[in-house]
């Protein structure tokens, strides 16, 4: 293979999607992966007839990156979504209790189905309503989930919608995590509107017939592969870690055990926690930056049942956790509910999620230490009887990058650093976006930027 025009640090989707990118533009890209698989956090098994997502399991309909991607491979007659009833529950008090119908992210938007939810307290639901005469605040600094939720609709939905729910989502800390990086749209809605269900109300949203989830049959590792497979032979290499960054125009790129690559514009998209070695010794702030960057480990533990054996009707995608309520899980997903084709006939699976920045030494238990403490969990709430007939233990050691609070204002200082380096790029969860459509998106931005650069530079 000719030598690169790009090296790509990381085969996670955001370092896959740059090289896919850049090679439909006629770039050589070469990307190294330490791992002996590509997709980092995504990965799909097939045991004993269960399709098994390890990590992420579902593309956002709302953030539409992803599932184009999707179609420009060709996936798009595979894209299917959840199956109805498209709802989930929170625990409280150990009983799980549906979230109100008509809400967005847990804010309620019609008040009838709010009044009668048994998830909040009358006082918690008086002073949730009370957020549409809460001023805006003026002060366009940064602050946390919670500090904003606290601010809009009380503790109660601090305890029982934000930590659960918001920061759920990211495995992360309510009170540390950045609503400017993570929900700046419900900043804006509060600062267009003056009230976040007013702004939410306005908006008149029509319920999507497809739900807020698409996946694909064979799990959402079949986007890697089709990416994978899009790539022209040789523009991956596995069990390659790079070990530092140097120069400029050409850059060279070092490997573990000596070899050097070089090659006009690198592009780092390993999460930002392995990326600070590499620009020790090229550019201690951009290096600083990575390092500052926390991030939480996880583990998701699948369960296969016969269906018989759970007593639970298990009707919706599954549950969120509120750590008051002192679980070991921080969620659990009822996979046969929300996608055909994921288990045999008459079987169930389930998953369950730990960890986050509520247990950050969760990696320390052993698998089976992490397997018992999920059934455990599973049995009490899903009424389970007997063992599974299938398991399976992932670990996501430093897998979850946790955008907290002034993470744009680093991140806006970050960018402004790299541009004293024409030809390093930086995409990937760690710096801008969380989850797959915004890796996605992010990717393909910046792949534009590279070509851009080549291009320029050939001038």
């Amino acid at each position: 293979m000719p030598s690169p025009h790009v090296v790509i640090i990381g085969g996670g989707i955001a370092g896959l999607t740059t090289a896919w990118a850049l090679a439909a533009r006629g770039v050589r890209p070469l990307v190294l992966e330490r791992a002996a698989r590509p997709g980092g956090v995504i990965l799909t098994e097939h045991i004993d007839g269960f399709t098994i997502d390890g990590g992420p399991d579902a593309l956002l309909i709302q953030k539409p990156a992803a599932l184009q991607l999707a179609r420009e491979l060709g996936l798009g007659e595979r894209l299917f979504p959840t199956l109805p009833p498209r709802t989930a529950f929170v625990l409280r008090g150990g009983r799980l209790v549906r979230l109100p119908e008509a809400s967005f992210l847990g804010i309620p938007t019609r008040i009838g189905p709010f009044i009668t939810t048994d998830l909040f307290s009358w006082p918690g639901k008086i002073r949730m309503g009370l957020e549409l005469l809460v001023p805006k605040r003026l002060s366009n600094d940064d602050e946390s989930i919670g500090s904003f939720m606290g601010r809009r609709f009380g503790r109660e939905a601090v305890t029982y919608l934000a930590e659960p729910l918001l920061a759920g989502i990211h495995a992360g800390d309510v009170d540390r995590l950045s609503m400017r990086a993570l929900f700046g749209r419900l900043l804006e809605a509060e600062h267009s509107h003056g009230s976040v269900i007013r702004a939410l109300r306005s908006l008149k949203m029509p319920a999507s017939p497809h739900g807020a989830f698409m996946s694909l049959p064979g799990g959402v590792g079949e986007l890697v592969d089709a990416l994978v497979a899009a790539l022209p032979a040789g523009t991956i290499r596995y069990g390659a870690t790079a070990a530092a960054v140097e120069g400029a125009g050409p850059y060279r790129v070092h490997l573990e055990g000596g070899e050097a690559l070089e090659a006009r514009a690198v592009v780092l998209s390993a999460p930002a926690w392995a990326t600070a070695p590499l620009l020790d010794g090229f550019d201690a702030g951009l290096a600083a930056f990575c390092r500052s960057v926390p991030y939480a480990s996880t583990a998701t533990v699948a369960l296969g049942f016969r269906r018989d054996q759970i007593g639970h009707p298990m009707e919706g995608s599954g549950f969120v956790v509120p750590r008051a309520e002192r679980t070991a899980l921080m969620a659990g997903s009822w996979i046969t509910s929300k996608w055909p084709m994921r288990a045999p006939e008459g079987m169930a699976l389930i998953r369950g999620f730990l960890g986050g920045a509520g247990d950050p030494y969760i990696l320390d238990r052993s698998d089976e230490e992490l397997r018992r403490a999920t059934l455990e969990e599973m049995t009490a709430l899903l009424d389970i009887r007997g063992e599974p007939v299938v398991s399976r233990v992932y670990r996501w050691p430093r897998a979850s990058a946790q955008h907290e609070v002034g993470h744009h204002a680093r991140l806006a200082a970050f960018d402004a650093r790299l541009t004293a380096h024409p030809g390093l790029f930086a995409t990937g969860s760690g710096f801008r976006g969380s989850g797959i459509p915004d890796c996605v998106a992010d990717a393909r931005k910046v792949a534009g930027e590279v070509a851009a650069f080549l291009g320029s530079e050939s001038e």
